[in-house]
């Protein structure tokens, strides 16, 4: 027996009957040889931190655009909160941690440069319009070729949406999403002294809790009661409503019309502009993207994947080189 089956019958006696097992995965698109060490899931997690889109998600912007300080989240760190608070729930549900941290770490892959301003950018300007979530998962099926499990696929593409996950690890991506970038971003708009702790509505602080660890906790508690008792991922009606309102309040008091979103017309101007600067220049794209165009794929479709795959810094250097006039001296006799 391998190292991988004994994993595999491990997980049969320790995990609960509603989580999702390794040996009863549904696959991937092209069948591969097992490891002999790893489960298909833990398998699909080392792809995932190996890849090159999850190492450019260190300098692509969460919220704020081109922050001064070095403890403002970046979509990496966000990615790294989801997955601790979703790998603390799968735990004490009993479900599946490998296959809910393999989810989470993938779950932004698609993002673009400069967060939501990114994707509204290209939203706008592609033909074929622009979510990250799809983004993500062309990510991992076409661009990086990762050939993953179709339940890391399913928990990757359905964490944002109206769509379910098929899994309870996957559903669980779509709270831990949440539950990390409201208050994280909260943590950062104090930091950046767009509003106070104080600020937040009293009945909120009295219900979630009056600092970041705590309403963390409050909301990561409520998922994992409600789980035991249903044996379902969510969380108790008004508890729900509770965060949908602490993230209504941080829509309307930081991520819109802040001095901390001033750059965002900018940063969608600049996007735009490479979007549509490669589709009237094709040849000027990289080399791994003519591998797509012979593939017959819209050059709209290739023009976007380069730009939404740009880190905020690399576009930024791309436009300067593209259209900002360079410097010159009179050249002597």
């Amino acid at each position: 027996m391998t190292i991988r089956e004994q994993n595999e019958q491990r997980e049969h006696a320790v995990l609960e009957p509603w989580a999702t097992f390794a040996d009863s995965s549904a696959g991937r698109l092209r069948p591969m040889e097992p490891c002999p060490y790893r489960t298909c899931f833990q398998r699909d997690r080392d792809r995932i931190i190996h890849s090159k889109a999850f190492r450019r998600l260190g300098n692509k912007t969460q919220v704020f655009i081109s922050p001064e300080g070095d403890h403002y989240r970046a979509r990496l760190t966000h990615t790294l909160e989801v997955a601790q608070i979703a790998r603390t729930i799968a735990r004490a549900l009993g479900l599946n941690e490998d296959l809910t941290e393999a989810i989470a770490l993938g779950h932004d892959l698609g993002h673009t440069p400069f967060g939501h301003a990114g994707e509204a950018a290209l939203d706008e300007a592609c033909p074929f319009g622009f979510r990250h979530n799809e983004q993500s998962l062309r990510v991992v099926d076409v661009l990086e070729d990762l050939n993953l499990t179709r339940e890391v696929r399913n928990g990757i593409v359905c964490h944002t949406g109206r769509r379910k996950a098929s899994t309870p690890e996957g559903r669980i991506i779509h709270f831990a999403d949440r539950i990390a970038y409201i208050n994280h971003d909260i943590d950062d708009a104090v930091r950046a002294g767009i509003i106070r702790e104080s600020d937040i509505p009293q009945h909120l602080r009295k219900r979630l809790g009056g600092t970041h660890g705590k309403r963390i906790d409050t909301l990561v508690t409520a998922m994992i009661e409600y789980g035991q008792r249903y044996l379902e991922i969510g969380m108790d009606e008004q508890m729900h409503e509770d965060m949908m309102e602490l993230r209504q309040f941080m829509f309307d008091h930081v991520y819109h019309g802040t001095a901390a979103q001033r750059e965002e017309k900018r940063a969608k101007s600049m996007l735009r502009s490479l979007y549509e600067y490669f589709i009237e220049h094709p040849d000027e794209l990289p080399d791994d993207y003519f591998v797509l165009q012979a593939r017959g794929e819209a050059l709209e479709r290739i023009a976007c994947d380069y730009v939404a795959g740009m880190t905020d810094r690399y576009s930024i250097a791309v436009y300067k080189n593209l259209f900002i006039p360079k410097s010159w001296n009179k050249i002597e006799d």
